[in-house]
Formats: structure tokens, C-alpha cells, sequence
């Protein structure tokens, strides 16, 4: 049979498209890598504690160490961070992060240099077990066995009574969060790849990121919600309506890691949806002030209309990012780091998406080249949004 007369215009279009993907996709991988540098250049320069070894992770904005407390999952996260850059990525093979890596706490007697872990002081003595019945993965008292479990995070053991919107008797339990169901599923998707499974990897991304992320992202204002109610009621938490750093950060990896397996287009535009909020500059209109960056206007009848410069959650006068921003995406708490925020979910996020995105790259053939047959792993030719500033 011969070719049908639209089949060279089909071949062109194709090719056109896979150009602008790829053209996409390299533009997010440079501004991924560039934003990992400067994290890891905020933690190398102000959390090493050069006197008696460890991390400090209360962080003000522009470093500062607000206070010495030092948390153990911190210390061992920040270890592991360290060790996995240094592996994975030829750039960071660097003796500072492995030394870092390796060297060993040694805290002095007379209490000023203060580490707590499960059980109190890091190294008084055994702790509890963190993984175990009535222990989350946050330390929380809940059972990670029961349904919805693991994207559940009550502060309340489970069996707690609350009274709930109208009138219903229900558990705190029925708080959820979509960051840990987005962060669970990627971790269970990993599972499905290397197992050969199409069928469970389906349903980890129908079940563990698509369900999650409807239900979780704010129609109003962007991003994703802390808190929801797993029934749909009123959420107790003050904070539910917040948007933190971290599930946005496992949403990256999770949607990424999704089209990466599966080839969905769908998967990479929520890619895009939600690095274009985390990585968004914000202009608000303010009066001129000397400690502000400002960005000059046009001239009104008043004056010269002044918008003062702010961002999501990246800070690129200071690096690293804001931990904590109010439902409308403002800064909630300048601090860069603290009890629960450290050198982890940021660069783990950024490392993970710049491997993905290379992966994706070498897959994506330039336009001059015959176009390759897809295969599961490989992007398809449809144009997804364009998702780089």
C-alpha cells in the first residue's frame, strides 16, 4: 500500500512536537540542577557545626542557626542525602560532602551541644522503635496497617474520639494528608517497575497520585492542601489549609517518576502544574521600601506603582526554600529549616527529577533523527503544556 497524502504532514507534526517536548523538558532539567547547586551550597555553608560535629537544621532565612538543637532523623537524612549525591551525581563527588558524610558526632559533657532523638539525647541510650504498631512514619499514633493508614496522620492514638461536623462521632484519624499518599506511591511504583508489573503499577498511579492529587490541590489558589478530611467534612487542623514544602516536593517526584514509567502525558502536565507553583515568582504591589527588592511599574496618575518581589516556596536572594506558606501562597515562617525541615525532601526532590529528566532526554531522539517506537517507558509524541518560565 502507499503512503496516504497526509502521512509526510503527520511525520512533520510529530517530529515538530517532540522537538518542543524536548526542548521543555531541558529547559526544567537546567532550572532543576541549577536550584540543587544552590541548595546544597545553603546546607554545606551554614548547618555544618565545625566544633562538635553534626548538623545544625534550625535555619533562619539567610542561614543563621536560630537555635543548636539537633534532631536525629535530621542528622541521619542530611548523612544520607550527602552520600547519595556524592554517588549519583559526578558534580557533588566532592571531599566535602563525603567527609561530612562520615564523620562521626562527638558532643560535649556540658550540654551545649544538644541532639534529641526518639528517646531523648542522641546516644543516651536505646530508643524506641520507630517503625512498629501504633507508630507512624513521622512518629505518629497511628496504625499504618489500617486502610488509608500510611496517608493518615492523627496526633491522637487511634480510637480517639472527636466530634465532628454534624454531630458524627469520628477519630482524628480521618485526617489525611496528600503528601504521604503522593510519597508512598512513588515509593510503591519504584516496586511495581522492578517487579515487571503493569497491573500494580496502574493501580498505584490511579489509586497513589491521581486520587490523592484531585482531592488534595486547592482550586483557588494552587497547590496542595496539609490537611483533609478523609470523608469530606470540616478538617480540625488549624493548619490544613497550608501548603508546605515537602508534599510538593513528593509531588514532583511522584508525577515525574509517573510519565517517566508510563508515558501518560496527563502525568507530566501535573508535573508541570505543580513545579510552575513551587518554583512560581510572585509580584505584589507595595509601597517603596529600602529593605525590599521592588520592581518598578508603570506610571499612574498617583505615582509610580511599586510591586514588591516574592516567591513560593525558593528563595533565590538566600537559597534553599520556604518551608511554610498560608493558603494563598505567601510566606507563613521565614525559617529555612527546624524540626522538620532539613537538608532532605528538597534535594532529594530536585536530585531525583534531574536524573528523571536526563533519563527522559536520552530517550528523545533530536528532530533530525527517524523518530524511535515508543515503548512503555518512553514519553509519547503529544505535546504536553509547556511547563518552563
Amino acid at each position: 500500500m502507499g503512503r496516504s497524502e497526509g502521512e509526510p504532514c503527520l511525520q512533520v507534526q510529530v517530529s515538530q512536537d517532540m522537538e518542543k517536548e524536548r526542548e521543555t523538558l531541558q529547559a526544567w532539567k537546567e532550572r532543576v540542577e541549577h536550584e540543587l547547586d544552590v541548595v546544597v551550597a545553603f546546607w554545606l555553608e551554614h548547618s555544618h557545626d565545625q566544633e562538635h560535629g553534626g548538623f545544625f537544621t534550625c535555619l533562619g532565612r539567610d542561614g543563621q542557626v536560630y537555635d543548636d538543637l539537633k534532631y536525629v532523623w535530621l542528622q541521619g537524612r542530611q548523612v544520607w542525602m550527602y552520600c547519595r549525591l556524592y554517588r549519583k551525581l559526578e558534580r557533588f563527588r566532592r571531599p566535602e560532602l563525603l567527609n561530612a558524610a562520615k564523620a562521626e558526632r562527638s558532643g560535649g559533657d556540658d550540654g551545649s551541644d544538644r541532639a534529641l532523638g526518639a528517646g531523648g539525647p542522641l546516644w543516651a541510650g536505646p530508643a524506641p522503635a520507630p517503625w512498629g504498631p501504633g507508630r507512624g512514619v513521622h512518629g505518629g499514633a497511628h496504625d499504618a496497617s489500617q486502610p488509608g493508614g500510611a496517608a493518615r496522620g492523627g496526633r491522637r492514638r487511634a480510637g480517639g474520639q472527636l466530634r465532628g461536623a454534624g454531630g458524627l462521632v469520628r477519630s482524628e484519624d480521618s485526617a489525611a494528608r496528600a503528601g504521604h499518599a503522593l510519597e508512598a506511591g512513588w515509593f510503591l511504583l519504584r516496586h511495581a517497575v522492578r517487579r515487571g508489573d503493569p497491573k500494580l503499577r496502574a493501580h498505584v498511579i490511579d489509586k497513589f497520585l491521581l486520587l490523592p492529587f484531585r482531592s488534595g490541590w486547592d482550586p483557588d489558589h494552587g497547590g496542595l492542601f496539609y490537611f483533609q478530611d478523609a470523608d469530606g467534612l470540616c478538617p480540625t487542623q488549624l493548619e490544613w489549609a497550608m501548603k508546605l514544602w515537602w508534599p510538593h516536593s513528593e509531588a514532583m517526584i511522584a508525577f515525574l517518576m509517573g510519565y517517566s514509567e508510563s508515558g501518560d502525558s496527563a502525568l507530566l502536565n501535573i508535573f508541570y502544574q505543580v513545579a510552575e507553583y513551587t518554583f512560581r515568582q510572585r509580584y505584589l504591589q507595595s509601597h517603596p521600601r529600602q529593605d525590599s527588592p521592588l520592581k518598578q511599574g508603570t506610571r499612574s496618575s498617583k505615582g509610580i506603582t511599586c510591586y514588591k518581589v516574592t516567591w513560593q516556596f525558593r528563595d533565590p536572594e538566600y537559597g534553599e526554600w520556604f518551608g511554610y506558606l498560608n493558603r494563598e501562597g505567601k510566606i507563613a515562617l521565614t525559617i529555612k529549616g527546624g524540626p522538620f525541615k532539613g537538608c532532605f525532601h528538597v534535594p532529594r526532590c530536585l536530585a531525583m527529577c534531574e536524573e528523571m529528566l536526563s533519563d527522559l532526554l536520552s530517550r528523545l531522539a533530536p528532530a533530525s533523527a527517524p523518530a524511535p517506537a515508543l515503548s512503555a517507558r518512553s514519553p509519547p509524541a503529544d505535546p504536553a503544556r509547556r511547563g518552563a518560565e
